[in-house]
């Protein structure tokens, strides 16, 4: 079954407001086996949403609206969808009565305006708002399902559950979504996608079928994989196996199967074989230590770090030889060794990390452009470095090159503790 929803209201096209209520029907839809193949959100405008009402029933098994429900003008709703079915609204005594008590709970006499949202298309379903004075609404048309539901999350949800468990769910056959995130780091996005295609393309004929999404994201790739399944269990072992054929091709690129974000896996890998770290970062102005002291209890390895931004910082702070400095510029890989053993050498954790570079949008040369950055890794008595050029702002920038670093520093470890 395919689903479609519409965030209906002007303030949602606005930089003020954000549709949550998409978030929360497309999980629940996705829990019952029902696909979500497109979300809109469409301004308080009745010509407007019956436009995208009438496209929507076209190829939708399941339409669910939410906002527009309520008293006001704008609250436009009700009238495009009984437009696009032809049922004209008619007024519910049973639904006026009921606000009318509401507002008689609270001592006050129902607005007239109120009266609108009694107002339903004939031969929809009301659907009770404990929470509310807008009631839902449920009609059919053709094999569409719609379901018109306020916009209050509070109101929604509790409504949205009940339609679930009475209308939607018996129709599903007990299938259901079943999600698993793959995420990737130091590759680009068509050689994973060229790695990966062959496997993943046989996935949609097993018993289990699981569809795949490719995602580039800033710093890494992400491979979303979806089973329909009867149960967990089903849903689980089959991902479980589609996890395994793309770990055989892509290795070490996967640093998680699991939703843990890089930081952490770096954090359970240092805890693991009991080591500290300590940074030493420029360009990057403490990000990167951040991202770890992000990972609750994260205080087991990490142990410090050092925002060295100027040439004589570097030099104070971390025993950079200024003679290296001017030999090699800040931004070198000599440079980046260096600020990592000054940062081991001044915290005596064993593992440091050194960051230099040119994070934009000035300071850029031909020799070394905006996006040049430095990194180096010491573990030991081992050590790594290497210079990538990263693309995008300042902010970008920064972010790929704690990722370049904390990848550097993930795949040592994993080699250390390899038999």
């Amino acid at each position: 079954m395919r689903a479609c929803i519409i965030a209906v209201g002007s303030e949602l096209l606005t930089p003020h407001k954000v549709d949550t209520n998409s978030l929360f029907l497309t999980e629940r839809l996705n829990d019952i086996g029902i696909d979500v193949r497109a979300k809109l959100v469409v301004g308080d405008d009745v010509d407007e949403l019956a436009r995208h009402v009438s496209a929507a029933i076209a190829w939708a098994d399941v339409l669910a609206i939410t906002g527009g429900l309520g008293p006001t003008e704008d609250d436009v709703t009700r009238e495009a969808v009984a437009r696009v079915l032809n049922a004209p609204l008619v007024l519910d005594p049973g639904i006026l009565e009921g606000i009318r008590r509401r507002f008689a709970r609270r001592g006050m006499e129902m607005p007239e305006i109120n009266r609108r949202q009694a107002m339903v298309p004939r031969g929809a379903a009301v659907l009770p708002n404990p929470n509310g004075t807008a009631p839902g609404l449920w009609m059919q048309y053709g094999k569409c399902s719609i379901v018109l539901l306020p916009g209050p999350p509070r109101e929604m949800q509790p409504m949205f559950e009940a339609v679930v468990a009475e209308r939607l769910a018996p129709r599903t056959g007990g299938v259901a979504l079943f999600r698993r995130v793959v995420r990737i780091t130091g590759r680009p996005e068509s050689d994973v996608d060229a790695c990966v295609q062959p496997v993943y393309s046989r996935w949609l004929s097993r018993a289990v079928p699981i569809s795949t999404t490719i995602l580039g994201v800033l710093g890494q790739i992400e491979l979303h994989l979806t089973a329909r399944a009867p149960s967990r269990a089903a849903a689980d072992a089959a991902l479980d196996a589609a996890v395994a054929e793309l770990q055989a091709v892509l290795g070490d690129s996967i640093y998680s199967v699991d939703g843990r974000q890089l930081e952490a896996v770096v954090g359970d890998l240092l805890r693991a074989q009991h080591l500290r770290i300590a940074v030493a970062e420029s360009c990057t102005g403490g990000l990167l230590a951040s991202r770890l002291t992000d990972v609750p209890g994260s205080s087991d390895y990490v142990d410090g770090g050092f925002v060295c931004y100027s040439n004589a910082s570097k030099i104070d702070w971390l025993g950079v030889p200024e003679a290296l400095i001017a030999e090699h510029g800040a931004v070198s890989e000599p440079v980046a060794r260096a600020m990592a053993e000054g940062a081991r050498a001044r915290s005596g954790a064993p593992v440091g990390i050194g960051i230099t570079g040119i994070a934009g949008p000035g300071g850029g040369t031909v020799e070394k452009p905006v996006g040049t950055v430095a990194m180096a890794v010491m573990v030991g008595g081992e050590s790594r470095a290497r210079t990538s050029r990263f693309i995008g702002g300042r902010e970008q920038i920064k972010f790929q090159a704690t990722q370049g670093a904390l990848d550097m520093l993930r795949l040592m470890l994993i080699r250390r503790a390899a038999p």
